[in-house]
């Protein structure tokens, strides 16, 4: 019922040279919106998108994630639906904003110690070590460890621009040990066992989250 309208949202990310994920973002918020309103993307109003996010924030969605559902939203709505946006009707949330939870260097030896799994303690070693966000460390190419140079390059970042961080000898230890023992890969760095592609935020969140509750 709505693939068109997709379709024209992802044409629309791309001659706007939105990332790929972010377009695909995009989709999936704005996918579960109309499924939410089950009625043609014609007859929306922004009154629809403020009924959407107040049932979604009674829901306990953070106002993180339903600020997400209104830029991918809005952008729907300006670029594919061409209705008129009004900001008063739907207005971003007010975000908290809290100092992020540092681990010391006994915790971060902690968490390394419990999580089994050696491609999991090679990707939080990379990223408690060069300072990476965690959807940096999931694109990392082997291509971007540089031994020669103790350098990772950082490519694709948040702000689009390219950077090197530093490779400490523990973190290029494990990233060793891990690359023998699982089969040697020469493209994605941390590929997805099963289908070969990158692994999301969420599975690495997911991971941290059973590893620190241990």
């Amino acid at each position: 019922m709505y693939e068109k309208y997709l379709e024209q949202l992802e044409e629309a990310g791309k001659i706007r040279s939105l990332k790929g994920r972010s377009i695909n973002c995009y989709k999936n918020y704005v996918s579960y919106f109309l499924k939410y309103q089950g009625k043609s993307p014609q007859e929306l109003t922004c009154q629809d998108v403020r009924t959407f996010l107040l049932a979604k924030k009674d829901e306990g969605l953070k106002a993180a994630t339903l600020n997400l559902y209104n830029s991918a939203i809005r952008f729907f709505y300006r670029n594919v639906l061409h209705i008129l946006w009004d900001d008063i009707t739907v207005p971003r949330m007010i975000l908290e904003h809290k100092l992020p939870t540092v681990l010391t260097a006994p915790e971060i030896d902690r968490l390394l110690e419990v999580v089994d799994d050696i491609k999991y303690k090679a990707m939080f070693a990379t990223m408690y070590s060069s300072g990476m966000r965690v959807s940096e460390v999931i694109h990392l190419h082997y291509d971007d460890i540089s031994r020669s140079n103790m350098q990772i390059h950082v490519r694709d970042t948040k702000n689009r621009m390219d950077r090197y961080t530093i490779l400490s000898k523990r973190c290029l230890n494990l990233l060793t040990q891990y690359w023998f023992e699982k089969g040697r890969p020469r493209g994605i760095l941390f590929p997805n066992k099963f289908t070969g592609n990158y692994l999301t935020v969420s599975t690495l969140e997911q991971v941290m989250r059973r590893a620190v509750s241990v």
